[in-house]
């Protein structure tokens, strides 16, 4: 028996999280703790939080990627590039040398400090994809699967395919950088004025209001795909291997301008663009998926990479891949890597059997949790009024304000795992409203007017009210709304990302939900993270109180503590993250 540290870091989204005897006990992103979205440092917070739940000193450590490859493919990459590489290469270069090239001394250094009697020769490194590919299939409910990772680069390999069976994950094609569908669809993102490496799922959302005009375009000029989905991308199209910003002149030539400005309106030509790209990516990625089906005969498939996380592609794959499962894990970018790397020690180097059947993410419910006590001790810390009320009159009270088209904080339980809110750390709406989308995005998340809001329903009832016919327990699938009465849920294309509920994994939110329904017919609510643009989602009672108090949410139901608005006193304490341009 082991107990096993994971640590995804240093590049974005560091992350820690503990197997013990193969079971995933905690899990969690650093910038939940720091209040530094997208965090890349050391996890301090994270691992410290993952050894408290674990109750002890890890047997071993284990980091998401190998750095020496990682080096090996930067200078490859500058010396095919020369001369036009060298300012990225010499801003490159004392970083590398100072820090990255030797992070196992830098991880020795930091692990000593949680762990003084840490033995360096219990510290491992896996490979990125693998990492990648073992979050993906380990905690899966399959026996035998197809496992397909595509994100935008690791050491070498940017998308990998590999037979999961048992307790082995076993790579047997990958394409290499710098052919990268995770990199291609960033461009897109860095052109339409969005940040790179995090705001991809602004350009999925704002592909609806399109039209795929450039398409061909995309495809004649900048990608090449193969009938069995491999390609190569026109590098002369792209700046990211020698520059400094990830499109060109030639780039902007072929569509007809400049690079969008974060401050500049959108415009037909962005959403036409947007449209393009995703296009494109579905098809590449569908194509690639049933070439791989018909060629191994697998019926299951697993989905890990960044590229996971777009979950319109992930929806046609579902309707159109052939495959009879689809399982993707809810932490799918780097941070799930953690967990990857800590099941792949567990399951391939100590060789551990693995027990098919259930999903072993628990619901992505792998964060901290509160006591009652702790949580009331945090808002009278913070001056805050609240009543006490039992479960029923929580959720009578707590729907009731739904009823008035109220936004609601929900704080319940532990916190999630991966990028979405699932029902610990959300902000809860009545999806039946048809002006809410615009209050939620405008008033409460201070985001872009044109951003989707996901629904939340019981998963009984989801076929119900949405063409889905499978769960979705992690917010990763797009299907279409059957029912015309959830517009503040419904995008442009009359599509959902649905989050299917089940009262095993999450009772309380599924009671809210039932309950919701009972007063109105409708079991379906908006559920949307517990943040605002440009903060991590909370994590603390203390957290979700600030966001509260600087936003328009009109509620707060934590724990078994309700607070409202209009009685707080305008002196309660309003400390906060400082909210950034996202």
């Amino acid at each position: 028996m082991a107990t096993i540290l994971g640590i995804s870091a240093f590049y974005h989204d560091s992350a820690a999280a503990l197997v013990r005897d193969g079971e995933i006990v905690a899990a969690a992103q650093e910038e939940r703790f720091t209040r530094r979205k997208h965090d890349a440092g050391f996890p301090r917070h994270a691992v410290e939080y993952c050894l408290a739940e674990g109750g002890g000193a890890p047997d071993y450590v284990v980091f998401y990627d190998k750095p020496f490859l990682k080096f090996e493919r930067l200078l490859e990459t500058y010396l095919a590039f020369a001369p036009r590489g060298f300012r990225s290469f010499r801003m490159a270069m004392p970083l590398w040398i100072r820090e990255k090239l030797f992070q196992r001394d830098v991880l020795r250094r930091e692990l000593r400090a949680f762990l003084p009697g840490f033995d360096a020769a219990k510290l491992l490194f896996t490979e990125h994809h693998q990492s990648h590919a073992a979050a993906a299939f380990f905690p899966s409910p399959f026996e035998e699967a197809l496992v397909l990772t595509m994100d935008g680069v690791g050491e070498w390999a940017t998308t990998s395919a590999a037979l999961g069976r048992g307790n082995r994950v076993e790579v047997f094609r990958e394409i290499h950088f710098p052919h990268s569908l995770g990199l291609l669809y960033s461009a897109f993102t860095y052109y339409c004025g969005f940040r790179v490496n995090s705001g991809e799922y602004k350009l999925m959302g704002l592909a609806p209001y399109g039209t795929p005009r450039f398409a061909d375009a995309i495809r004649e000029r900048l990608i090449d795909v193969k009938p069995d989905g491999s390609f190569r991308v026109n590098m002369e199209f792209f700046n990211y291997c020698a520059g400094l910003t990830m499109t060109n002149a030639r780039f902007h030539a072929l569509f007809g301008g400049s690079p969008r400005r974060p401050e500049d309106e959108f415009t037909q030509h962005h959403k036409d663009v947007a449209a393009s790209i995703q296009a494109v990516l579905e098809d590449v990625v569908l194509t690639m998926a049933r070439w791989l089906r018909q060629e191994t005969g697998m019926r299951n498939l697993c989905l890990a990479g960044g590229v996971a996380l777009n979950c319109v592609t992930n929806g046609r794959l579902l309707r159109e891949g052939g495959f009879e499962n689809i399982w993707i894990q809810p932490a799918a970018g780097d941070a799930g890597c953690a967990v990857g790397a800590a099941l792949a020690v567990w399951h391939e180097f100590l060789g551990q059997r693995r027990a098919a059947g259930e999903d072993r993410m628990k619901g992505a419910l792998l964060g901290p949790g509160y006591t009652q006590e702790e949580i009331e001790r945090a808002l009278q810390a913070a001056g805050a009024r609240y009543q006490v009320l039992d479960e029923a009159e929580l959720l009578a009270t707590t729907v009731q304000a739904l009823t008035e088209e109220k936004a609601v904080g929900w704080f319940q339980g532990r916190m999630e795992f991966g990028p979405r809110a699932l029902g610990a750390r959300s902000i809860l709406a009545d999806a039946r409203s048809a002006s809410m989308q615009t209050t939620l995005n405008l008033k409460v998340k201070r985001r872009e007017s044109f951003r989707p809001f996901a629904p939340a329903v019981p998963e009984e009832s989801a076929r119900e009210w949405f063409d889905l016919p499978v769960e979705s327990p992690y917010m990763l699938l797009v299907a279409d709304v059957l029912r015309r009465e959830i517009p503040a849920v419904t995008h442009v294309d009359g599509s959902a990302r649905i989050q299917t509920v089940t009262r095993e994994q999450n009772p309380r939110f599924h009671a809210l939900l039932r309950a919701f329904e009972t007063r109105t017919g409708c079991p379906v609510l908006v559920n949307t993270s517990f943040n605002v643009r440009g903060e991590p989602i909370v994590c603390t009672p203390a957290d979700a109180f600030a966001c509260f108090m600087n936003t328009e949410i009109e509620a707060l139901a934590i724990g078994n503590c309700y607070l409202r608005k209009e009685d707080q006193s305008l002196d309660a304490v309003r400390e906060t993250a400082v909210f950034e341009p996202d």
